[in-house]
């Protein structure tokens, strides 16, 4: 088994831990300390998230388009740990699919009912605009972000034969030397704010999980904690032993299985919701998607503060994007470690292309079901939006289709599904990070790291769902900033990489013979 880093692998138990510890010793005043300087933070480099977003987007389409598509991640001859579908699968359930179940419904509501200042609530305006909104945060953009780190990461790893850290992908940009004396720090950094957003995304995956047990057994109000503890521990119970058991074991049969219930899931509601409307209204949301991706991507709304009013962005799209910045650095590890053997090209279509076709299809499907529900049923499905149960919503959503019997239960099992696996991906990850002598020919740490850091994220999770948790929910969006400035930081050594493949690449056909 190899041995663990101290210096990478204690420092973030001792933040969680501090965390915590302040939090129940003056949680008011913990919450205002951390809240305050998440929005400080926030209203600072909002700017920063929307152009960094947009940058992660041209360097993809420039890396796919340019010769640099066509080198292959570990070399020419590299044997592949998975087979396109596999690759196509883990991609889809690990990155960002849990996100979709969560904000499938509560999301489109919620421009529904509440929109920017200058569109008439629960109108044809707002629904247009629901739909535009959901296809920027869910398609091309949150995937092109980890998939940048990824692509980089891969580079260095396999064809540079740089260590696996984070700070691998800074060798192109800063040498090797450097990249490798602050490779301590960076992991560090990373590996507390990834716990913080695991945990957050894990939460409401329980909350989904738990509140749809209660629906099934008649059960009225929010998930009681006991519950929702238990779903949290089987959930990472399961991920824990499935990263136990290797890379090529668990998480294959894990995705694979995943994303049959999800295609499935995803035809059951076409097909038995008003499905001429939702092809209708996801044709004309991509056309919207389209006309306004630029616009909306770096809206910022600075004149809002003119006028007294909150800026909107703020809130959602730049809240939304500096969440994908905070997962992007250990995600893109797990990506790129898995993509040796493909080329740069097929990395970015099974990364970027593909799964946000079908996370665009999914959030377009179920919008167009939503607005068909509020503007022509006048089902009313807004006022049950509640920050205490954000999964009533989705239960009433189901249940006003046909075979609701059928389709709960599908979505309980599919929330399982997507959670476990991403835990899976991400738990492996961080125990690969934290471990010494990890290498493409010895690619797995040993399982009692995998069970420590399982251990934790469940525990903070577990905290994370509870009343009153602002400050430490707020916490885990400030640990996303270091976050951006390293994912930004290897974005300008892929742009380095790409001007010039053939100085960095030592496995490279081209490459002359070392003297």
């Amino acid at each position: 088994m190899p041995p663990i880093r101290p210096l990478v692998f204690f420092p973030p138990f001792l933040l969680c831990g501090a965390a915590v510890v302040l939090h129940f010793a003056d949680p008011a005043g913990f919450e205002a300390a951390v809240g305050a300087t998440h929005a400080r933070a926030s209203a600072a480099l909002g700017w920063l998230v929307s152009l960094g977003s947009l940058g992660m987007v041209g360097l993809a389409a420039a890396a796919a388009a340019a010769p640099f598509g066509r080198t292959i991640l570990g070399g020419p001859g590299a044997e592949r740990l998975l087979t396109p579908w596999q690759l196509f699968t883990v991609v889809l359930t690990t990155n960002i699919a849990a996100g979709i179940l969560f904000w499938c419904a509560c999301e489109p509501l919620s421009y529904l009912k509440s929109p920017p200042a200058g569109i008439e609530p629960f109108s044809p305006a707002a629904a247009r605009f629901a739909i535009s909104t959901v296809l920027l945060h869910w398609t091309f953009t949150p995937y092109a972000i980890p998939s940048i780190v990824g692509l980089v990461f891969a580079f260095a790893y396999y064809n540079m034969g740089e260590p696996f850290s984070l700070a691998s992908p800074l060798a192109p940009l800063l040498g090797s030397r450097r990249a490798a004396a602050i490779a301590p720090a960076v992991d560090v950094v990373c590996l507390y704010a990834l716990v913080a957003a695991l945990s957050a995304s894990l939460a409401g995956g329980s909350l989904i999980l738990a509140g749809g047990i209660q629906h099934l057994l008649g059960t009225a109000g929010p998930p009681s904690r006991p519950l929702v503890g238990l779903v949290i521990a089987g959930v990472m119970g399961a991920a824990v032993a499935a990263a136990a058991s290797g890379l090529t074991r668990g998480i294959r049969w894990l995705a694979n299985v995943n994303t049959l219930f999800l295609i499935g899931l995803l035809a059951l509601i076409l097909g038995l919701g008003p499905t001429r409307f939702i092809l209708d209204f996801a044709v004309e949301g991509l056309g919207l998607f389209l006309g306004d991706y630029f616009p909306k991507l770096l809206w910022t709304d600075a004149l809002a503060g003119a006028a007294g009013a909150a800026r909107w962005p703020r809130d959602w799209t730049q809240m939304l994007l500096a969440a994908f910045f905070a997962w992007a650095p250990l995600m893109g590890v797990f990506l790129g470690r898995i993509a040796r053997g493909y080329s740069v090209r097929a990395f970015l279509g099974f990364n970027v292309l593909l799964p946000a076709l079908f996370t665009g299809t999914w959030m377009a499907v179920i919008c167009g079901a939503i607005v068909h529900m509020e503007l022509f049923e006048h089902a009313e499905l807004a006022a049950l939006l509640d920050d205490r149960d954000p999964t009533r919503v989705l239960f009433a959503f189901l249940e006003r289709l046909p075979l609701a019997g059928l389709l709960v239960p599908a979505l309980v099992v599919t929330a399982f599904l997507s959670f476990v696996t991403t835990a899976d991906g991400i738990t492996d990850t961080m125990a690969n990070i934290s471990s010494r002598g990890i290498s493409p020919e010895r690619s797995e740490s040993g399982p009692g790291v995998k069970v420590a850091w399982g251990g934790l994220i469940a525990v903070f999770c577990w905290i994370m769902t509870g009343p009153g948790l602002g400050g430490i929910r707020a916490l885990s969006n400030l640990g996303g900033l270091p976050a951006l400035f390293l994912c930004l930081a290897i974005a300008a050594a892929g742009v380095k990489v790409l001007a010039d493949p053939g100085r960095f690449d030592r496995l490279s056909p081209s490459r002359p013979p070392a003297p």
